[in-house]
């Protein structure tokens, strides 16, 4: 009697396996060091989806962020007088990809040396900028734009700035490169990928980080 009331149920035991796993899984998940750093690289639908193909990035969110506005809309950004970059906030796990990576690769998706804006976008809102959050942060990115500047031989001039408060941008401009929403372009009705595409090769965005970087471009073939 007392071996058969004390015999584990199979149904209790792989319920208790299961949870087990669970618990385990969500530890593991918790245990990851996500870390978030904010650049601007002129158009933030191109550093969005650079950034995203990106293994150990989580996500990449288009937003505004270094002006004097609060929730600033695009208009306004891309009009001027706002102060604010066309920046974007990358979430990463750093147990996969390390900070210095990053701003490596995005020292190597732009053009560091042009004050006025990146490729067909001009204007403030479309300048490169590093924002950091920590003495650490600011390290790296100090360590980047001078591994930059040797690697062009040319001065950088992409500020190294104390981190600003992040605007997310609306929804219709997140993942914009990959929305397959039908919008009205010049070239008839297609979907903002499509769109996204056709603007980033007439924009000349790949071919002067080419032009710039060679072999060494990140994300430009």
């Amino acid at each position: 009697m007392f071996n058969a009331l004390h015999k584990p149920r199979p149904i209790l035991t792989a319920f208790a396996i299961a949870l087990a796993v669970v618990i385990q899984c969500t530890t593991k998940a918790e245990a990851r060091d996500i870390q978030t750093i904010t650049v601007a690289g002129g158009c933030f639908w191109c550093v969005e989806s650079d950034f995203e193909s990106v293994q150990g990035v989580i996500e990449a969110v288009s937003g505004f962020s270094g002006g004097t506005v609060s929730n600033p809309t695009y208009k306004q950004v891309t009009q001027g007088g706002t102060g604010h970059y066309e920046a974007v906030q990358i979430r990463y796990d750093a147990d996969v990809v390390s900070l210095d990576a990053l701003l490596a690769a995005f020292f190597r998706s732009v053009d560091p040396t042009d004050a006025g804006g990146q490729f067909c976008d001009r204007g403030e809102s479309y300048r490169t900028a590093i924002f950091y959050g920590n003495g650490a942060e600011k390290a790296a990115a100090e360590r980047a734009k001078a591994d930059a500047e040797a690697a062009l031989g040319r001065s950088v001039v992409t500020p190294i700035l104390s981190k600003q408060n992040f605007y997310e941008a609306d929804a219709y401009h997140q993942d914009y490169y990959k929305d397959q929403d039908i919008i009205l372009t010049r070239f008839g009705p297609r979907s903002k990928a499509e769109a996204y595409k056709r603007y980033r090769n007439a924009c000349g965005r790949d071919a002067r980080v080419l032009e710039l970087w060679g072999n060494a471009a990140a994300f430009a073939s």
